[in-house]
């Protein structure tokens, strides 16, 4: 049995740093895109509140706490992927997929661009976490 502190091999995180794929940064970068234009949002909302432009102070609030909950995880998906973490996968799918819905919304309501947007980044998010590889899994027998 070999001792972690006197052990030469990589740590666990430095073998998860080398396994970091192109993929894996494209599906950071996007997850991390989406997390700050939600943090942009939760700002605007702040703004309103403290400036007193909103007329529903309760719907503005609990707006922007909900808006803050998935900018927080979104924020942790983008540290896992850009770490080579396993499980960012399903999560980043599962809420690229609930976009597109949002996109083909934005283009009904005559908001083009911003559905163009909204779409691509989903799309290419999706993509890129389908393309990102598993990360080697340690073997009890150290092989």
């Amino acid at each position: 049995m070999t001792d972690p502190r006197t052990d030469p091999s990589p740590s666990r995180g430095a073998q998860r740093r080398a396994h970091v794929t192109p993929a894996h940064r494209i599906a950071g970068a996007l997850t991390l895109l989406e997390g700050l234009v939600l943090v942009g949002f939760v700002v605007f909302y702040v703004v309103e509140m403290v400036s007193g432009a909103t007329e529903d102070l309760s719907r503005a609030a609990v707006s922007a706490v909900l808006i803050l909950i998935f900018a927080i995880a979104l924020l942790a998906l983008a540290r896992a992927w850009f770490r080579a973490d396993e499980w960012p996968k399903t999560p980043t799918v599962l809420w690229n997929v609930l976009l597109l819905p949002v996109a083909w919304s934005l283009r009904e309501g005559d908001r083009t661009a911003l559905a163009l947007a909204v779409g691509v980044v989903a799309a290419a998010s999706i993509v890129a976490a389908a393309a990102s590889p598993r990360a080697p899994r340690d073997t009890p027998d150290g092989s």
